[in-house]
């Protein structure tokens, strides 16, 4: 479950054993335990964020597993090395993985409409199967998104309350059309999950996920359960850190209800990525991408990223839930795990920390731009496409010195670098313009999370 603007995203043995053998292309613990103390101290620096827990696991060798920081500031509470997490949407993988179990089982399909498993939901005519549910391409209102919510979330009422609230709003888009990140889906998926396995949702992710990844500390969260070593959360208010807003756990449900440990996160990757949890046809399901109606390749898979960062491809997915944000990335060709907790929200970016860390350890492999020689008239203009929960506003001008730039909303803009044809990429992001004779009427945007088409404004 990532934050919305109103609601606020292996083995055990591995980490329990010695560390195997350095081999002569390995990376030097010391030096990449001592990049990543330096990396999190400059993240917290100034009270900017709580506390930090980081995972980085190559292969059999664990090169760094550490808290830092306060798991409690009202008591000055040092971050423990197990200490555990609320994940948000980190879940999502876990709901994916359980959904594709089944299908294993041959107890469902992907490709099941969801009215075979909840037979009484509004599809308001459309065809909304499984498949569109796991990547975001359903068109299903996202309650994250709505004001409504923001006066439930603190409530503990039937968890119908909320699918009649997001059920009852038009789609924002026809099935397979768009694709926008969407917490409703995983929640639908979660209920999909109890209905086919005759368990609890909690139950079911304990005994077939949990437990087969050697995951001690995880376990479906909650607001009153007394539970060693976890951390409070925090997030950030006009005179810094304060306490979190206060979200009842029956919510995120399937899309974000889980909680964890760096350590136990690390164990879940290896173990997913290595046939523990899924088989081989299961496990090629979860990761690869789908498409969109006219064809478009997609760069999220089944509650997974599926991409590169830094020029290394890698698979991974974060997490934001009021006093918490997450991100926990798997990096194939080097068998690299990276996970990082953090326990308030805030301008500290687990993404960010991350990705310094990935850099320390594997280097950035620089794609350089191609050198452009179109007219940048073709490209300027204001689109406009779908979004969460507010239309997405693309504004592309060419800035002093003839260098195209692209601007979302109120963000700054940014320089586009060329990746030839009229196709561009301002970091993880990437823009295809799309013609109609000589003229661009439109660009495909690809935010990994998100994908639509905007068409430009007269």
């Amino acid at each position: 479950m990532r934050s919305s603007p109103r609601a606020l995203p292996i083995l055990l043995l591995a980490l329990a054993a010695p560390a195997a053998a350095q081999t002569s292309h390995g990376p030097d613990r010391s030096r990449v335990a001592a990049a990543v103390d330096s990396i999190v101290a400059a993240a917290l620096e100034g009270g900017r964020a709580a506390g930090m827990s980081v995972a980085v696991v190559r292969g059999r060798d664990t090169l760094v597993l550490k808290g830092y920081g306060f798991a409690d500031l009202e008591l000055d509470a040092p971050t423990p090395e197990r200490a555990i997490y609320e994940i948000g949407s980190v879940t999502k993988q876990f709901t994916a993985s359980a959904i594709l179990q089944l299908q294993e089982q041959g107890k469902l399909s992907l490709d099941d409409e969801i009215t075979k498993y909840l037979p009484g939901y509004p599809t308001q005519g459309r065809k909304v199967t499984l498949r569109r549910l796991l990547d975001h391409t359903s068109g299903i209102k996202g309650y994250t998104e709505l004001p409504e919510f923001e006066r439930l979330m603190s409530r503990k009422m039937p968890r119908d309350t909320l699918v009649a609230l997001f059920s009852s709003k038009p789609f924002d888009f026809e099935p397979g059309e768009a694709e926008v990140y969407n917490n409703s889906a995983f929640f639908l998926l979660g209920l999909v999950i109890e209905k086919v396995s005759g368990m609890s949702y909690a139950d079911y992710v304990k005994k077939n996920l949990f437990d087969r990844a050697g995951m001690p500390d995880s376990r479906y969260c909650s607001e009153s359960a007394m539970v060693k070593r976890r951390a409070h959360g925090y997030d950030t208010g006009p005179n810094g850190l304060q306490l979190a807003a206060y979200i009842d756990q029956t919510w995120p449900f399937s899309a974000g209800s889980l909680c964890s440990t760096a350590a136990d996160l690390a164990a879940w990757t290896l173990a997913l990525h290595s046939g523990k949890i899924l088989g081989p046809a299961a496990y090629q399901e979860l990761i690869t991408p789908g498409t969109l109606n006219d064809g478009t390749r997609l760069r999220y898979a089944k509650g997974l990223a599926v991409d590169s960062l830094l020029g290394h491809r890698a698979i991974h997915h974060g997490g934001g839930i009021p006093g918490f944000l997450s991100e926990l990335e798997y990096f194939p060709d080097d068998t690299l795990v990276i996970a990082v907790l953090i326990n308030s929200t805030g301008p500290v970016s687990p993404e960010g920390v991350a990705r310094s860390i990935e850099e320390a350890v594997l280097g950035r492999s620089v794609v350089k731009a191609a050198p452009f020689k179109g007219k940048a008239a073709d490209y300027v203009g204001e689109y406009r496409g779908v979004g969460r929960g507010q239309e997405t506003v693309l504004k592309v001008a060419q800035d002093s010195t003839g260098t195209l730039t692209i601007q979302q909303g109120r963000q700054p803009p940014r320089p586009l670098a060329f990746r030839g044809g009229d196709t561009f990429e301002v970091g993880n992001g990437r823009y295809t313009f799309k013609r109609e004779g000589k003229r661009v009427v439109a660009v495909r945007a690809d935010f990994v999370f998100a994908n639509t088409l905007a068409k430009r404004t007269p």
